[in-house]
């Protein structure tokens, strides 16, 4: 796991040595155990190394081919690297290490972009061909890791984190304010912006390629790989899916054992984190597992669920791991933010401060951890979600619903108010139009409810699950330590969109027959929190987990922030937002966001994350 960097200036002139150390110097976090950089002209790549497979000088980067043709900057792991290895050595092919650095460099020589198809792990990565003068950027199918660029008609600058593109010294920092529609109605980005105007994502599952030799010096996007969930033509007995789940469950889970450091896991007390902990432990003796919980002195309603912990030391029991934990309080959410804020750059999904303090637990004791990331997204952890669109008559109809439903901060019938202060600049942003495309790759001709529930399990994976690596990437690598998903292995992916609904969500058919228009909306019971999803999975995880852990309702990874808000943490939320002088109010119109922090302080509505992004984006104001 690693931090990249690089410049590539179309007018000729050489990349400054100084501005690409300090590129790799603002990334140091990525990588303390080694720096690179390599120059030549008017292309420059660097590096920052956190070692964990061959630790020796041999895996230095950035790395040249043995002919010196061809040059690799690169982050991640390939867990399928031995077997590529083979497969190159009988071309030819010999290496100079054990690292899975110099078989990407080989097989990227080999094969070229094909080789990503081939790639079974997390990537981001920078390939120059220097006879042709070619230069191919890439990211892993799923986008565990990130990669942004800047491109102008001067330059094309690029890294793992958009701090690294800020050491330009040229740049002009400038908040997106279309972007910052787009985050304030999903709170996420489904697009390629970013909140910096002129700083771009890398979508997952794309390259990028330039070619100097052309007169036209831009990038040209290609899409390799993508999802697609989809109904088997044929189904077979539910027991050999579960057989098979079960096989590559634990192909998955073995390939990402390999480590040269110590290895560790996540444990937050449900099923998909207990099962992998299960399995690891069964080759690490004494692993090394980690929770979160949170202190639920003045929680109330569903949040006094929210601290896992006595699950997990019962599942720490049966496994045998060396097990710590930390406990989160109010406080703690304002005194990591303004760290919080700086690595993770925008914000995603979701809450992510607890996220960070779990990382930092666990960097104490290891470089490498385990994660459940994926479970939920590929196998409908989020019934309550999909069952919203299941009955829809077509896509557009579908679309409409489902459209509603992720409106997750500002609804559309209050945003134009939200963000009067610079609507003119922002009034040409239709949200709909960007939900929708995001489809626009994925079948969209869905006639039965099945089809509707693949719709959403694909539009999650693209954007919901998207999000939640941008922030494990982010804020793991703030400690320096590297997060692996075994369910985001490319066979266990692959068995996932093909398993049919049915085996996935027990009410299907349920929510269906019932009409929704009857008295009493009897379809209410199914939108909301329960143990309907991942049938599949439960089944067999019961060969690895309790029972109880198998059987439990959905919970999350969140803190009781709800009950902090109007609590221990209201001084903290007065102090950032109820204040004349708050940046935000040069954005977004006060009187507004007032109205809707004492519909919370009163208990009107939960609005906990719309109340963390108001703070967190006062924060990155604070900080232009």
């Amino acid at each position: 796991m690693c931090g990249i960097v690089g410049q590539l200036n179309f007018d000729k002139s050489p990349v400054s040595p100084v501005i690409l150390k300090k590129m790799t110097d603002v990334i140091k976090h990525r990588g303390p155990d080694g720096e690179g950089h390599w120059i030549e002209e008017n292309i420059g790549f660097g590096h920052r190394r956190l070692s964990i497979i061959d630790l020796s000088p041999a895996g230095h980067q950035p790395m040249i081919s043995a002919d010196h043709r061809y040059v690799l900057t690169y982050n991640g792991e390939i867990y399928n690297f031995r077997e590529l290895r083979t497969e190159l050595e009988a071309k030819g092919y010999w290496f100079r290490s054990q690292t899975d650095s110099e078989v990407v460099l080989s097989a990227l020589a080999e094969w070229g972009s094909e080789a990503l198809l081939k790639f079974n792990g997390m990537f981001a990565l920078a390939f120059w061909d220097r006879n042709e003068k070619k230069l191919l950027l890439a990211r892993d199918r799923y986008g565990i890791k990130p990669l942004y660029y800047f491109q102008n008609e001067k330059k094309l600058v690029f890294g793992s984190e958009q701090k690294a593109i800020l050491e330009q010294p040229s740049f002009d920092r400038v908040i997106n304010k279309k972007a910052l529609l787009e985050y304030f109605t999903f709170q996420n980005i489904f697009t390629d912006q970013t909140l910096l105007k002129g700083i771009h994502l890398l979508q997952p599952g794309h390259y990028a390629t330039i070619d100097l030799q052309k007169s036209k010096k831009v990038l040209k996007f290609t899409q390799y790989w993508d999802y697609h969930f989809r109904e088997p033509v044929s189904h077979i007995d539910k027991r050999e899916y579960v057989e098979e789940l079960d096989r590559l469950f634990q192909q998955a889970v073995n390939r990402q054992l390999v480590s040269d450091v110590e290895l560790g896991s996540y444990l937050s007390g449900g099923m998909d984190s207990g099962s992998i902990t299960a399995l690891a432990a069964t080759n690490f003796p004494y692993l090394k597992t980690f929770t979160c919980g949170f202190d639920l002195s003045s929680a109330s309603g569903i949040e006094l669920a929210f601290d896992e912990r006595a699950k997990a030391e019962a599942m720490s029991a049966k496994f045998k791991t060396e097990h710590y934990e930390m406990v989160l309080k109010a406080g703690d959410m304002e005194r990591c933010l303004p760290k919080v804020a700086w690595h993770l750059e925008e914000p995603r999904v979701g809450q992510c401060y607890p996220n960070f303090y779990a990382a930092k637990l666990a960097s104490k004791f290891v470089k490498v951890v385990l994660s459940g990331a994926g479970g939920d997204e590929l196998f409908g952890g989020y019934p309550w979600r999909y069952y919203r669109g299941a009955s829809a008559k077509n896509f557009e109809q579908y679309i409409d619903e489902y459209y509603l439903y992720w409106q997750r901060l500002i609804p559309n019938s209050v945003i134009s108010k939200v963000f009067a202060p610079i609507w003119g600049d922002v009034k040409d942003v239709w949200t709909r139009a960007i939900f929708e495309d995001v489809f626009s790759n994925h079948a969209n001709s869905p006639s039965k409810p099945e089809d509707f529930i693949n719709h959403s399990l694909y539009f999650e994976a693209k954007t919901f699950l998207h999000g939640l690596f941008v922030v494990e990437d982010k804020l793991s690598m703030a400690h320096s330590l590297e997060t692996r998903v075994p369910f985001m292995d490319n066979d266990l992916v692959e068995f996932a969109t093909q398993c049919p609904v049915e085996l996935k969500l027990n009410n299907l058919g349920d929510v269906i027959r019932i009409n929704e228009n009857q008295a009493g909306r009897k379809t209410n019971q199914y939108f909301q929190k329960t143990n309907d999803g991942k049938q599949i999975l439960r089944d067999m995880m019961t060969r690895y987990v309790p029972n109880d852990i198998v059987k439990a309702k959905k919970q999350g990874f969140s803190s009781p922030d709800a009950s902090w808000f109007k609590g221990e943490s209201i001084e903290f939320v007065r102090s950032r937002l109820m204040t004349n002088d708050a940046k935000i109010y040069e954005l977004i119109e006060k009187e507004q966001i007032f109205k809707l922090i004492n519909r919370h302080m009163d208990g009107k509505q939960n609005l906990r994350l719309l109340i963390w992004s108001l703070i967190y984006l006062e924060e990155i104001l604070n900080d232009l």
